[in-house]
């Protein structure tokens, strides 16, 4: 059974450690504790959990079959005549785009814009960390 550490499941929600303990402690998410007296979430309660808190952002962008979002905060625009290579932060993670240029214009993309990348991809890596972390440890 993998369980995670209260710093690695806020890791994974993208969340501070203090957030997952107000969640247990309100009894929103379960922990148990281990032998050393630190609480651990089992790792099928996190992924409900993780499950129950996401959904499609309201960005008025109506229906889609996309049901990968980031929303985030564009952090840089480089332009050349023809192109743009868009980067959003969104949380711990980094979304890059390349569009045309007329495009990034006309949607005002410029560092400290609110953004959202919608991606759809007929090809996805999933990867997995190494041995230390399937075990639970």
């Amino acid at each position: 059974m993998t369980t995670f550490r209260i710093s690695e499941a806020a890791a994974l929600l993208g969340v501070s450690a203090d957030t997952v303990r107000r969640w247990v402690d309100a009894g929103r998410l379960t922990a148990e504790r281990d032998e050393h007296g630190h609480r651990r979430v089992d790792g099928a309660d996190l992924a409900a959990f993780a499950r129950s808190q996401t959904g499609t952002p309201e960005n008025g962008a109506g229906r889609s079959s996309a049901r990968n979002r980031f929303r985030g905060i564009v952090t840089e625009v480089i332009r050349d005549a023809v192109m743009a290579q868009v980067e959003i932060a969104a949380g711990p993670f980094r979304v890059v785009s390349l569009m045309s240029r007329q495009a990034a214009d006309e949607l005002g993309l410029e560092p400290g814009v609110v953004a959202v990348a919608v991606v759809k991809s007929t090809n996805v890596v999933v990867e997995t960390p190494g041995l230390e972390h399937a075990a639970g440890n």
